[in-house]
């Protein structure tokens, strides 16, 4: 058994580590959620904290980890006899972002569920982490339907398993730790305010203290026995102090003061719902305990705001997470119950402090300076005013989008956007099960059955059910896709406000690809050549910066752009074959620059025709005279072509479902 990275040698990372300690004091905070970029010891920190949790008491063959004081009464493996019990370590399970829910959950064996009638469960990973901590790394890539199951799970306390009318419960109280990096994409704000707490992580840019993490990382590898044993003495107190915290828990006072101070702060802060008041209260009564305190201060009402409220303060995936902390203050002094006379060091100066690098209270991904950097010309010097690059222009406020689908039935991952073949949803029908049985289909197991009674000398009341009469339920459900916009942003597209419009609409389908968990890429071509400025992702914050910042003017290099999507595509049918794919080209269909750009443009769009990727091209074509060259191009593509009057704030998400519809009906 590998020896784990000791709790207390990890370097910084103070808050994190505060949250973990006290959600191992008090359970009942509702867990950790650590967001931060990668190579910031979430998973270590998290690991190591298992080996801090005092041992428990088990009832010995109890494959739920019943306290033999106070056992489940509904526990599939019960009801327990009276007597002593058997400590063991308090466990760690990891689940897997590929996990399915009968893995989580557990599963029934239908067969002999139906044929004797006994309840025959196979316990899932929340029975296992069950008095102990569940970790999810990346929860952020982890099915929707899963999150759901193990957050109702930490809710509730039981996990319910359901199998055409056999049921099972039992007990699932644990530690829930979820770990992100934000790059890939955010949970959804429903599924964020479930967790208790959360912590934002990152990199120490202190020479220092980056030394001595590589320090004890190298000591650690060399020799973990070794390495731990130096911290042995720490652990040791670390694991007492919890102990005792857990203690002087319930002794732990929280008064009407402190929970006017909670109120008070959450309305302050137009937190939705209650949960937020809840998970300050008992936070800060884990803190007042971790202190060796029986009475909670203000300052830990400060703290538990700090860990509980920065997640549910966010609206959209526009908003970044933060807390104001000048205005904590403020509200918390307010409702103190002090007077002011009692501030030994009143500061009259509300902007004094220098503000401590935080940002302006209305900032965000979109927020600051919007402005253009200089661009550089041929010469690598800026240009002048009045050449051919435009600064970048400033998006439209984003929209609500109508439903955009890619026509068929697909097989990819589970989302809210196209129809797909999937592992929930209705159910259409009935197959043979290939490996495991997930989902039975009750009626088609029973007609296969039927036929064989009496040859296999059934002589009373039920089936006799054999493993080929098994029938697996065919569901159709939704999937995620992956919208990719092809941009041109040359010089003959750099009128600020079509610009603008068109950032809008990109920005806008991004987000309506978070909430229906798509994918959004964007590629722009202009100059001498194409780039991709997005690469496929469902992360909203990095697309606002992306898309603010980009510039316009020069050429029109359009089989560069779209060469370069045909490739983007490439690269991700490799990395997800099943993700079906639709292709947006934003342009007026002008080619310019290097030999026969417009017949090159030509064949480049015939690659994505012979390949049967759906397209919509964009005509933005203006003046008197009108070429028709965006036209011409979706006529190469297999696609559609629109005017760029059709290019409104409320009309491209149905523009893109009306050319769905157009390659359906031919």
């Amino acid at each position: 058994m590998s020896i784990p990275f000791p709790f207390t040698a990890v370097v910084g990372q103070d808050d994190l580590r505060l949250a973990l300690l006290l959600n191992a004091v008090s359970p009942a905070v509702g867990g950790v959620l650590v967001r931060g970029e990668k190579g910031t010891a979430k998973s270590t920190a998290v690991r190591a904290l298992s080996a801090l949790l005092p041992e428990v008491d088990v009832v010995p063959g109890c494959r739920f980890s019943c306290d033999p004081a106070a056992p489940d009464p509904g526990c599939p493996d019960g009801p327990h006899e009276p007597g002593p019990g058997t400590q063991r370590p308090a466990r760690m399970v990891e689940l897997p972002v590929g996990a399915s829910e009968d893995r989580l959950v557990g599963a029934l064996d239908i067969e002999r569920a139906l044929s004797e009638g006994v309840k025959a469960f196979e316990p899932g990973l929340l029975a296992d982490a069950h008095r102990g901590i569940l970790y999810v790394d990346e929860v952020n890539l982890l099915h929707d339907h899963l999150v759901d199951l193990l957050l109702d799970a930490a809710a509730m306390g039981a996990s319910y398993v359901e199998r055409e009318g056999v049921s099972v419960r039992h007990a699932a109280r644990f530690l829930l730790v979820g770990t992100m990096n934000p790059e890939e994409g955010e949970l959804r704000p429903q599924l964020l305010d479930r967790f208790g707490l959360t912590v934002e992580v990152a990199a120490s840019r202190e020479p220092e203290q980056r030394v001595e993490v590589v320090k004890r990382r190298l000591a650690y590898d060399a020799d973990p026995a070794a390495f731990a044993a130096r911290w042995a003495e720490e652990e040791a107190a670390v694991r007492q102090r919890i102990a005792a915290a857990r203690a002087l828990l319930p002794q732990v006072r929280l008064g009407d003061g402190a929970l006017r101070q909670i109120a008070a702060t959450c309305a302050a802060f137009e937190v939705d719902g209650m949960r937020a008041d809840i998970v300050m209260a008992r936070t800060a009564t884990a803190l007042a305990a971790w202190a060796g305190r029986a009475d909670v201060l203000a300052e830990d009402v400060r703290q538990a705001a700090l860990l509980a409220l920065p997640h549910r303060r966010r609206r959209n995936p526009f908003d970044a997470p933060g807390l104001d902390e000048d205005k904590l203050d403020q509200t918390l002094e307010e409702f103190s119950g002090e007077s002011p006379d009692d501030d030994p060091d009143p500061d009259p100066d509300p902007d004094g402090g220098g503000g401590g690098g935080q940002p302006a209270p209305n900032a965000g991904p979109r927020g600051g300076d919007t402005g253009a950097r200089p661009e550089e010309g041929d010469g690598g010097q800026p240009q002048p005013s009045g050449a051919q690059e435009q600064p970048a222009a400033r998006a439209s406020e984003p929209f609500r989008t109508k439903v955009l689908s890619v026509p068929g039935i697909g097989e990819g991952a589970a989302g809210r956007r196209s129809r797909a073949r999937t592992e929930h949803g209705r159910t259409t029908g009935a197959r043979r099960p290939q490996g495991a049985l997930t989902k039975l289909h009750l009626a088609a197991t029973v007609h296969a059955a039927a036929p064989h009674q009496r040859a296999r000398g059934r002589s009373g009341p039920g089936l006799v059910i054999r493993r080929d009469d098994l029938r697996q339920a065919a569901r159709e459900g939704r999937e995620g896709n992956l919208v990719l916009f092809v941009v041109d942003a040359s010089g003959s597209m750099a009128a600020r406000q079509r610009m603008g419009a068109v950032k809008g609409a990109v920005l806008s389908l991004l987000l309506d690809a978070y909430q229906r968990r798509d994918k959004v890429g964007l590629v722009t071509f202009r100059g001498s050549g194409a780039e991709v400025a997005l690469p496929p992702t469902s992360s909203v914050d990095a697309a606002a910066v992306r898309l603010e910042s980009l510039p316009t003017g020069g050429r029109t290099p359009l089989a560069a752009g779209l060469l370069k999507a045909h490739e983007v595509l490439r690269v991700e049918r490799l990395r997800d074959p099943a993700r079906r794919a639709l292709l947006v080209v934003v342009t007026d269909g002008r080619a310019t620059g290097g030999p026969e750009p417009v017949a090159l443009a030509g064949r480049a769009a015939r690659l994505f025709a012979a390949e049967g990727v759906a397209s919509v091209v964009v005509d933005c074509e203006s003046g008197p005279v009108r070429l028709g060259l965006a036209g011409q191009l979706a006529g190469e593509l297999g696609g559609t072509a629109v005017t760029l009057d059709e290019l409104r704030a409320d009309s491209i998400a149905g523009l893109v479902r009306d050319v769905q519809g157009n390659r359906r009906a031919a």
